[in-house]
């Protein structure tokens, strides 16, 4: 393989490829001169001259065939070949994806044996009144606790300032 700057190893032409289609054109450029000679031979009427003018334009379009012929072998090879660079690549990738996905069921499963993230929540000591003072703690399951809010809920405008609400607001804790 020749290989130039900037060139990538898929991008490049096998030298078997290039000296085909090389050959064949040069055979084919040199078919120009013999005939040449033989429109020159026929018009003045020289067969001999005109059978040896066929005879070069023979050999030239035997050898631009037998350049042909490479050339296709050549690009068979270079099909192959690049099928073949594919199916390592596809390969690579379906190993490298199934290594990360082992990875990531690994952690996964780390994170399960690792003890239970609790989240917890803070009562103020209004709401641990309110608490014992409205909770039905005798009832099996959970417990409901309806409070009328003590303060008036706030809400805040785009600019940031607080704006009252007018409804009033119950809020139902399930426990």
């Amino acid at each position: 393989m020749l290989l130039k700057n900037g060139d990538k190893e898929d991008d490049i032409m096998h030298t078997k490829t290039m000296e085909g289609l090389i050959g064949a054109r040069v055979n084919v450029e040199l078919l120009n001169t013999p005939f040449r000679v033989y429109k020159e031979a026929r018009l003045k009427g020289d067969t001999a001259k005109m059978e040896q003018a066929m005879g070069y334009m023979s050999e030239f379009n035997e050898d631009a065939y037998e350049y042909k012929k490479e050339a296709d072998e050549g690009m068979k090879e270079d099909a192959e070949e690049n099928r073949k660079i594919a199916e390592e690549q596809l390969e690579e990738i379906i190993q490298n994806r199934k290594e990360e996905r082992e990875q990531l069921e690994e952690k996964m499963a780390e994170k399960k044996d690792d003890d239970t993230i609790i989240d917890t929540v803070e009562i103020s000591e209004e709401g641990k009144a309110l608490l014992e003072d409205h909770g039905d703690w005798d009832s099996p399951g959970s417990a409901e606790i309806m409070v009328d809010t003590l303060k008036e809920p706030v809400t805040y405008t785009k600019e940031g300032e607080a704006a009252s609400m007018e409804k009033e607001t119950r809020i139902s804790v399930s426990v």
